[in-house]
């Protein structure tokens, strides 16, 4: 069983249970990047060993195991008394075993090969009180891009703003008509835009779209991120971070 690094002492502790080491690798990456506390097994044996000697926030365990089954690995946990809120991955898209899988108690199937952003948008729903969600903007970063005066940033936010339904049309309609490559210079232009004004939730949207066009919930985090931004207006940062 192998830790991830040391995340912030309020992070939500997850138990990943995947044998393939690139799978069990990114999976890791992707729940840590939250921030969460990653706890690896790469067997049933060693996820009970893991659940005897601590307690999770979140299971997240792979269908099919060297010594099992993920489904009779939770079976034996919410037995053992273990309600941990439990989601399965798996690249097997056979209807029967994820109906299986949610019948042993599984709040939901994920499909491997799956992005960051569909990965971390699964977690976020199964964990809505551990997790929050990024800041619209981040203050700092704008002050430190554009000389440290909160009116420069404020005016920037403000024609950023105004330009952001007309990126978010053309972008639509780019995935609409299949042209990839109009969507992937939208995204490259707002991405760099982001950087400038403090738009962090955003950019973090962004930069999930561009791994993907395709993804919906990448599309969908990019929709709600736009939303979210376009009702804060174009705050002003209260002052220019400290020299020191």
């Amino acid at each position: 069983m192998n830790p991830s690094p040391a995340p912030p002492p309020t992070a939500p502790r997850l138990l990943l249970v995947e044998d393939d080491p690139v799978s069990a690798a990114f999976l890791a990456t992707a729940a840590a990047a939250l921030p969460a506390e990653v706890i690896q097994a790469a067997s049933r044996a060693e996820a009970e060993a893991a659940c005897s000697t601590g307690t999770f926030d979140l299971f997240l365990f792979d269908a099919n195991l060297p010594d099992g089954r993920g489904e009779d690995l939770l079976r034996a946990l919410r037995e053992a008394g273990i309600a941990t809120v439990a989601l399965a991955h798996t690249a097997d898209l056979d209807p029967g075993q994820h109906a299986r899988l949610r019948a042993a108690g599984f709040a939901e199937v994920l499909h491997k090969p799956l992005s960051v952003t569909t990965l971390q948008a699964a977690l976020r729903r199964a964990l809505p009180a551990h997790i929050a969600a990024p800041p619209c903007w981040n203050d700092a970063a704008a002050l430190s891009a554009l000389g440290g005066q909160p009116a420069h940033v404020q005016a920037l936010r403000a024609m950023f703003l105004a330009e952001l339904p007309g990126q978010r049309l053309r972008i639509a309609e780019g995935i609409t008509t299949g042209d990839l490559a109009a969507v992937r210079g939208e995204l490259h232009r707002l991405v760099a835009s982001c950087g400038f004004v403090g738009a962090a939730q955003l950019g973090d949207a962004v930069r999930g779209l561009q791994a993907d066009p395709m993804d919906r919930e990448a599309l969908a985090a990019l929709a709600g991120a736009i939303d979210a931004l376009l009702a804060s207006g174009p705050a002003a940062p209260a002052q220019a971070p400290a020299a020191g």
